[in-house]
């Protein structure tokens, strides 16, 4: 399982419900209170609370997964008789159960690309201590200053930052920090870790400084999340780099884009359009088309998590129509017009006994399939950009990664930057390293909280001697 505000671009069909109110019968309460139960779902089960409150006659709630460091999620609940229906939209899960006799269990079947069967017991939540600190979490004393700064970015948009400048004499290289998909704030921060945070201070122990920023509209910065694509977002990077540009200890013409995941998207963008981009770092960043990159992921996700083949080519199969109808509309509404083409056509290929599932699950995904994010991405191909970079480009992904494939994002990326004329450029697959670059050992989601190391030091050391060959302190 993997929440949106992690580091992922995957879409994994079909586990989203649009909102909805709860039923209006005051049967509703009966499922008021606090759920607890194990998901089984890959190589590390992970035990899940569901929080259902009352509020105001309708029906609120907050999904907690204990082992992913305690990270609570929104939840949209909803209930008709003796059924409970919750959905997290922005992370593509879905969960339907039925409510016992007895009103003390909830058995269902959860859902994020594949589905898994969960029990949810009302009761005590699971607990389990969040980590005070992960061994790499940055110690003192600190060799460099940190300081707080508000950048504007396009109207409405004013970025909460932090800024890194090693000590002693510089102008220093810098990089902006470009974060991966969903809502995250400037450490990158997930399941106990703090990815942005232990770069920025390693960059700093080794005179590169740094900007790192809340995206917009989450934590600290103003402006709309949720109606912002990977362009938006790519304004506000280069609004990160044309602040840069007045600080007096960085080197003007040493200011690069450090970016994760979709991260790594976003910087191409913005150095194909401005010379003040003098390099990149692409951390797992994807170098085949949006669709591609989701129908890779959700195959080999689902595979690892236990599906056979015949569920992950009906998969697959589904996935690739439904995303055909979202590139060829012309907008949201078209979009919603062709998905319901699509879903028709799809119940007709689909055994009888499964129709009710897939049907509900595809009316489930619509909301984040037709949303501006989803729309830009699955179109997005980031080949023509990469074409059009000629900067020194660092592209590094682990071996392990399930979520942007390293061998074939890797190799497009290489390709792209070649034919394009880029002559200083670098790929490298890590070994044993999953989409955060930590050690792993299947490089499912799951195993992000378990993994005391927050990135490889072998990660760590090569993006640090990589940009210093080019373009360290004067």
């Amino acid at each position: 399982m993997r929440f949106r505000f992690m580091m992922c671009l995957v879409v994994l069909l079909p586990a989203v419900a649009s909102a909805q109110t709860a039923d209006s019968s005051s049967s509703h309460q009966r499922f008021v209170g606090t759920w607890s139960g194990v998901l089984n779902a890959g190589a590390v089960p992970l035990r899940l609370n569901l929080v259902v409150r009352d509020s105001s006659g309708t029906l609120a709630g907050t999904m907690i997964s204990v082992d992913q460091g305690n990270a609570e999620i929104p939840a949209v609940v909803a209930t008709h008789g003796d059924s409970l229906t919750f959905a997290l939209p922005t992370q593509h899960i879905s969960y339907a159960g039925v409510l016992t006799p007895s009103g003390d269990t909830l058995r269902g079947t959860f859902t994020q690309g594949a589905s898994f069967p969960l029990t949810f017991t009302r009761g005590a939540a699971a607990t389990a201590p969040k980590p005070a600190t992960r061994p790499q979490d940055p110690k003192p004393p600190f060799p460099y200053r940190a300081s707080d700064v508000t950048i504007p970015s396009v109207p409405g948009v004013e970025l909460s930052c932090t800024l890194l400048t090693p000590a002693g004499a510089g102008p220093f290289p810098a990089v902006v920090f470009v974060t991966g998909s969903g809502p995250q704030d400037r450490d990158e921060a997930l399941m106990g870790h703090r990815p942005f945070l232990v770069i920025a201070d390693y960059l700093a122990r080794h005179r590169i400084a740094s900007l790192r920023c809340d995206d917009r509209g989450t934590a600290k910065s103003t402006g709309s999340f949720t109606e912002a694509t990977s362009a938006d977002f790519a304004a506000d990077a280069e609004a990160g780099v044309k602040y840069l540009k007045t600080v007096s200890d960085v080197a003007h013409d040493h200011i690069g884009i450090l970016g994760h995941s979709e991260g790594g998207l976003i910087g191409p963008l913005v150095a194909s359009r401005t010379r003040d981009v003098a390099f990149l770092v692409l951390m797992a960043g994807p170098g085949v088309p949006g669709d591609s990159v989701l129908l890779a992921q959700s195959q080999q996700m689902a595979r690892l998590s236990g599906a056979n083949e015949g569920q992950l080519a009906m998969s697959m199969s589904i996935n690739h129509r439904l995303f055909a109808a979202v590139i060829g509309a012309r907008d949201s509404a078209d979009a919603v017009a062709r998905l319901a083409a699509a879903k028709e056509d799809i119940l007709k290929t689909v055994p009888d006994a499964a129709r009710p599932t897939v049907a509900q699950t595809i009316d489930h995904a619509v909301p984040v399939l037709t949303s501006p994010w989803m729309r830009f991405f699955l179109r997005y191909d980031p080949r023509p950009t990469l074409r059009a970079v000629h900067v020194p480009v660092l592209a590094i992904d682990g071996s392990l990664d399930v979520q942007v494939l390293a061998k074939e994002n890797l190799a497009a990326i290489d390709t792209a930057l070649t034919a394009g004329g880029n002559r200083d450029h670098r790929e490298v697959e890590l070994p044993g390293l999953n989409h955060l670059m930590q050690p792993a050992k299947t490089g499912l989601p799951s195993e992000y909280a378990t993994i005391d190391e927050t990135i490889s030091p072998t990660a760590l050391e090569l993006i640090a001697t990589w940009i210093n060959q080019r373009f360290a302190a004067r």
